[in-house]
């Protein structure tokens, strides 16, 4: 089940109270670029496998 606004908001008020304003948009930065590195290195795999079958079904046709 997806999480409503109202339990982001609470997540939300916990983390700046925890990590302080300072700190918060370096996290988000930290996190951002994190989960870009990690939707490169999935789609370079998904890409690998489109490449293994393609060469499959040239060998299959041969």
């Amino acid at each position: 089940m997806a999480p409503g606004v109202g339990s982001l908001l609470i997540i939300a008020v916990i983390a700046l109270l925890i990590f302080g304003p300072k700190k918060l948009p370096e996290i988000g930065k930290a996190f951002g670029s994190s989960l870009r590195e990690f939707k490169n290195a999935t789609k370079g795999l998904a890409d690998d496998d489109e490449v293994k079958k393609v060469e499959d079904k040239k060998e299959e046709v041969r």
